[in-house]
């Protein structure tokens, strides 16, 4: 039988009740990090509408490691305790709660986007960042953030970073681990030769621009329970055509060695490395052929993500084996209940919230 968008996906030891997931989307509304009402509401409604798995924002594994002072974190025992209530309600209405742990590298020490995501100094609260070299991030303001060129001591404990944020997301019950390595951070940074321009082992050749997000993904790996899955986010592409820089090509090789490393499943999106990007369209769908070529080179499951917004559209994703797993982000932001609707749309029964049921399309 041909799997189908409400075809239940088990990974390792955990069953998602569908293949619609919850794209990762920073709200920016974590003073110091801490989550708050607002990710209790806002994650557990996607889960109330019946996605399969619910992912939270980029959680940054250091203070260093955030995108703007809002951003939520899990660098503490007391970050990891703020998100218990987030973590039970998406669990207890049916989802599978995740975690997307990151570090946000050179893009970091920002204001928000409804601010312009403009630097902030240091002198202004901000704080220095972090990257494969001193080169800092293009702002489109001219602004630029002092970059600090990591050494490799610096990589050791950022990976430490990641397993001790994995270790403590473990213990307050999220059952995904997703290692952010896309849209222009860190570990991105380091995979592209665009950003990559060291000479040591961490730079340079293909093996050695992707050996920091492999022995990042190992750690959270170690870090996590065996029966529950790891994803690792990569961008298939920089959208770079007129210079050195990462492709799908390179993705294609990468996905392997994630999965060599302990990532059940590669969460496939693209760019973000630099403003100069070329995006070749932004139509219905536009990443999910980034998907299907990862996704051929790799025994793990592949994630598509990026223009999915209609419950037609995402369950042809699944029945064409062009991946696993359909991530929506901004047409959740839309519609919570994308999920429910999407059922209804599909023919496909599903049990709707107790309380809702009088509402029901039937």
């Amino acid at each position: 039988m041909v799997d189908s968008l409400f075809t239940p996906l088990s990974l390792r030891g955990t069953e998602f009740r569908n293949r619609i997931a919850v794209s990762p989307m920073c709200q920016y509304s974590a003073p110091d990090g801490y989550a708050t009402d607002w990710h209790t509401v806002h994650l557990g409604s996607r889960a109330v509408g019946g996605a399969g798995v619910v992912m939270t924002e980029a959680t940054a594994v250091s203070p260093a490691g955030r995108i703007s002072p809002d951003d939520l974190g899990i660098w503490s025992d007391a970050h990891a305790d703020a998100l218990k209530d987030a973590v039970s309600f998406v669990r207890d209405h049916g989802a599978v709660p995740g975690i997307q742990l990151a570090h946000a590298g050179r893009k970091g020490s920002t204001t928000p986007p409804w601010d312009d995501g403009v630097p902030i100094s240091v002198d202004d609260d901000g704080w220095e960042v972090l990257g494969p070299t001193a080169t800092p991030y293009p702002h489109r303001d001219g602004g630029a953030q002092p970059t600090v060129r990591m050494t490799v001591d610096d990589i050791e404990r950022v990976t430490e970073q990641f397993r001790m944020a994995a270790e403590r997301a473990r213990e307050v019950g999220f059952e995904i681990a997703e290692v952010h390595a896309a849209h222009g951070y860190l570990l991105h940074e380091f995979l592209s030769p665009a950003t990559n321009t060291r000479e040591d082992e961490y730079g340079g050749s293909f093996e050695n621009r992707i050996r920091f997000v492999c022995e990042v993904t190992r750690a959270v790996r170690e870090a996590w329970p065996d029966e529950n899955p790891v994803f690792v986010r990569i961008s298939a592409t920089d959208w770079l055509p007129d210079r050195p820089s990462w492709d799908v090509e390179q993705s294609a090789r990468l996905a392997p060695r994630l999965a060599d490393a302990g990532a059940d499943l590669v969460d496939v999106s693209a760019g973000g490395i630099h403003p100069d990007q070329q995006v070749p369209n932004t139509g219905p769908g536009y990443q999910i052929p980034y998907a299907e070529r990862v996704g051929k080179a790799t025994d793990a499951a592949v994630g598509a993500v990026g223009g999915i917004t209609r419950a037609e559209q995402a369950d042809q994703v699944i029945r064409n084996g062009r991946a696993d797993l359909a991530l929506v982000g901004r047409e959740h932001l839309r519609n919570p209940y994308f999920a429910l609707e999407a059922a209804h749309t599909l023919g496909a029964d599903v049990e709707w919230p107790k309380q809702y049921r009088r509402g029901r399309f039937d």
